[in-house]
């Protein structure tokens, strides 16, 4: 299915004359909604360099849709949009590459700083936060049932303490989370 300009507008509750005087295409307010969740992510890595980081990653967590959040049917036609549309997707998916990248060196900052737990490398705990985040805001655009903001902040509260550097856990080199999960899952698989 394609996303059309008029899906957009209906979700946005604004008119197709008013979607036009601010963008010329639906690909330029999807660009401009990936550029400032980016920035989002930038200002983060700024304060996150001056201080704690784990308030900044609630912060960038329980605003992760930024301006759309309390609309559950504009983040369903920006979501479908991007499932509908091959250059669309292509260009979600390098805002998502810049955004973990990003995450990556918040993470590496708590880590150093003895903030994050260090057994699992920040790579990962970028990619898995990004994933469960994303996955908290299509599932509530598709059955919103509090607001975003709430949602996520209970989502955050459940997935933090997880993060917490912990003394008792050993850094571990590459990959281990995932060498872990999958021989047991081959396991249950087998079953």
């Amino acid at each position: 299915m394609e996303t059309t300009v008029e899906d957009i507008t209906e979700a946005a509750d604004v008119g197709k004359g008013t979607f036009f005087n601010y963008f010329p295409t639906k690909e330029h307010v999807l660009a401009t909604f990936g550029a400032q969740r980016i920035a989002a992510v930038e200002r983060g890595l700024e304060r996150a360099r001056t201080g704690p980081v784990l308030p900044v990653l609630e912060e960038l967590a329980v605003d992760l849709a930024g301006q759309s959040r309390e609309s559950p049917a504009l983040l369903r036609a920006i979501y479908a949009a991007h499932a509908s549309c091959a250059p669309v997707r292509a260009e979600l998916q390098q805002r998502l590459k810049a955004s973990r990248q990003l995450l990556v060196r918040i993470f590496e900052l708590a880590q150093q700083r003895g903030e994050v737990r260090r057994d699992v490398p920040a790579s990962e705990l970028a990619r898995l936060t990004q994933l469960i985040l994303l996955g908290v805001a299509v599932g509530w655009a598709l059955s919103p049932d509090d607001s975003l903001r709430s949602t996520a902040a209970d989502v955050w509260r459940l997935l933090s303490p997880s993060l917490v550097a912990d003394k008792t856990r050993k850094p571990a080199p590459g990959r281990q989370v995932r060498a872990a999960v999958r021989p047991a899952a081959r396991t249950i698989k087998n079953k």
